[in-house]
């Protein structure tokens, strides 16, 4: 069942907030909560390049230039409204709908694949399962639709299709209620590697580098390799994604390589909150959320993890923060919890209160990745709905903006999910 995800009042009150001085060149508002009808501070106005933040009455005022009003905020649904033909001296209330993603994850293959599309369909119907995270630009570099992105031909991220009709498929998911979230690959790009060897990450011996899947990595600091995902997440925005999220977005954990720019962790941090920033700038007008994925051990470690993930410096460049809380990855535990799969609550409760606390930002600003596939570092224990349940709880408990489960299979149960009857999500 469709759930509306905005509200709109013309109001004639204009004694609503002083408005701005030269008021018949600016279009006021107020942004609140539609259940409770708080105000809501920090929603993001958009009006062609303009750009305004509501305040703590949640009032903007923003130029009156383009015919359409885009507003979003942290743990609400986005709203997109014509205002050509409203009066500019009335005010609008605007209503955001609160909305929690729960996501499954969906490689390039697995929402090409008619039997795995519609598996997690199923889910969505029948559980809590209310979003899909999608690749856009995979772990190899393809990209599943027929873009219009000119470098994607000439590097053969084409090669293969397995979306025919990209534009049908996110018809038919809006009309179920899907948040839908594109997921872009970013840096490990075995294909631009190939194509554009001068842009590749090498060894110390001069050599194209090569990870231990044998794929190939872009330097991060290159400005082609920016402007060509960025490309690709404009596109995404366009096709009516909700949210952009960039994965890989960092250096490689190894030693001994070579960059454009010296290895040092200044050079790294820039080249990452570089990039996000670039994009957040890019992407604005289009009106999307911007996530991204760090390693779980960055909510603890002080310095960048040596691959240019510093906690500290991606809120004012994201939306939302998605540190992948896999228990399996936590090599060496956590302070108390040296065995990491035998505490998967511990592992992502304590992990997002670090994250929060180093970030002083509120709690919504988070959505963690949870682990709902087998254990590969430890006993090999499989992940089933009791594991898969405790993540939740604990994600739920701190407060995230929701959660994800990944598994790179696509291979998901209802084991561990709340059955729902009702479907809420954007429209």
């Amino acid at each position: 069942m469709r759930h509306y995800g905005l509200f709109i009042l013309i109001l004639s009150l204009t004694y609503f907030f002083p408005l701005h001085a030269d008021s018949a060149n600016y279009l006021t508002g107020k942004v609140v909560a539609l259940y409770s009808e708080q105000p809501i501070k920090g929603a993001v106005v958009t009006r062609g390049d303009n750009i305004a933040l509501t305040n703590e009455e949640g009032l903007f005022s923003i130029k009156a230039d383009g015919s359409r009003l885009a507003v979003r905020a942290y743990g609400y649904l986005k709203a997109d409204l014509p205002v050509d033909a409203t009066p500019l001296i009335t005010p609008l209330l605007i209503k955001l709908t609160p909305f929690t993603p729960k996501a499954l994850y969906l490689t390039v293959y697995g929402i090409g694949d008619r039997h795995i599309r519609e598996s997690a369909l199923k889910l969505v119907e029948e559980t809590e399962i209310n979003a899909l995270v999608i690749d856009v630009k995979g772990d190899r570099g393809m990209i599943p639709y027929k873009s219009s992105v000119p470098l994607a031909s000439v590097l053969g991220a084409q090669k293969i299709i397995t979306v025919r009709d990209i534009d049908g498929l996110m018809k038919n998911l809006k009309g179920k209620g899907i948040y839908t979230i594109a997921r872009i690959v970013v840096f490990k790009d075995d294909m631009l590697a190939r194509a554009r060897p001068d842009l590749a990450i090498r060894s110390r011996s001069g050599a194209v580098w090569k990870d231990r899947e044998n794929l190939s990595w872009v330097d991060p600091s290159r400005k082609e390799v920016w402007d060509y995902n960025i490309s690709i997440a404009i596109e995404a925005a366009r096709l009516g994604f909700d949210e952009i999220q960039f994965d890989y977005i960092r250096f490689p954990d190894t030693k001994g390589l070579e960059f454009s720019v010296p290895n040092t962790e200044e050079n790294r941090t820039k080249a990452i909150s570089g990039f996000l920033a670039e994009a957040k700038k890019k992407l604005t007008p289009y009106n999307v959320f911007i996530a991204a994925d760090i390693f779980g051990y960055v909510c603890w470690n002080l310095n960048d993890t040596f691959i240019g993930q510093k906690i500290e410096m991606l809120p004012g460049v994201l939306d939302y923060i998605s540190p992948m809380l896999y228990p399996s990855g936590f090599q060496y535990g956590i302070p108390g919890y040296r065995n990491p799969v035998a505490h998967p609550y511990e592992i992502v409760y304590l992990s997002l209160h670090k994250a929060a606390a180093r970030t002083a930002q509120p709690h919504v600003r988070f959505r963690p990745w949870l682990q709902a596939f087998r254990d590969y570092a430890f006993d090999r224990r499989t992940f089933t709905g009791r594991e898969i349940r405790t993540q939740i709880d604990a994600a739920e408990k701190f407060g995230s903006n929701g959660w994800m489960l990944w598994n790179p299979h696509n291979v998901y149960s209802d084991d561990g999910l709340k059955r729902e009857i009702t479907r809420k999500g954007p429209i």
